[in-house]
């Protein structure tokens, strides 16, 4: 990388909280499967409680649609883990005069590309209470503000404003919001 380059990678749907997640949906599923045949068949499939003394219609049953419905859910939240939904990077090139958001999609990657001369400032957003936002954006000439930081897991105050202040003093733009 040039002096004249900048890439920020963006971390995806590959965190450690989904993992714990798409688990525990996947292992309460399973449990929940062995429950429903164990009433079926009459015979205890888990270590623990006795559920064959269930009775299969209704209690039975509807485990067996609790685990169908685990098992298209952890299908899913393992997708979004697999893909990295999300993951990407912000790379910014002055010689190029353009800036490039690249991020990854359900089905396709996602690419944006912005002209330099459009950045007006560097924007970092805090808002804290019961929806909780942190992010850095782009303002931009006649378009929505850009988000560059992930999604979820709000950043730490002071990263958030040592990132915006690097990025706003590489681009030469104003930072706002602090």
């Amino acid at each position: 990388m040039s002096a004249a380059v900048l890439e920020q990678p963006v971390l995806g749907s590959r965190r450690l909280s989904n993992y714990l997640v798409a688990s525990a949906v996947t292992i309460g599923g399973v449990g929940f499967l062995l429950a429903s045949l164990s009433s079926y068949l009459g015979r205890d499939l888990l270590p623990l409680g006795h559920p064959a003394a269930l009775v299969f219609v209704p209690q039975g049953l509807v485990m067996g649609l609790y685990s169908l419905a685990a098992a298209l859910l952890a299908t899913y939240l393992w997708y979004v883990i697999a893909v990295n939904v999300g993951g990407g990077s912000n790379r910014f090139d002055k010689d190029a005069g353009v800036v490039t958001i690249s991020r990854r999609g359900f089905r396709k990657p996602v690419l944006v590309e912005i002209p330099l001369k459009d950045v007006k400032a560097v924007k970092v957003e805090v808002r804290d209470g019961f929806n909780a936002r942190r992010r850095i954006a782009l303002r931009i000439q006649g378009r929505r503000d850009m988000p560059l930081t992930r999604v979820g897991e709000p950043l730490p105050l002071a990263q958030l404003e040592q990132d915006g202040a690097e990025l706003a003093r590489f681009l030469g733009v104003n930072l706002e919001g602090l």
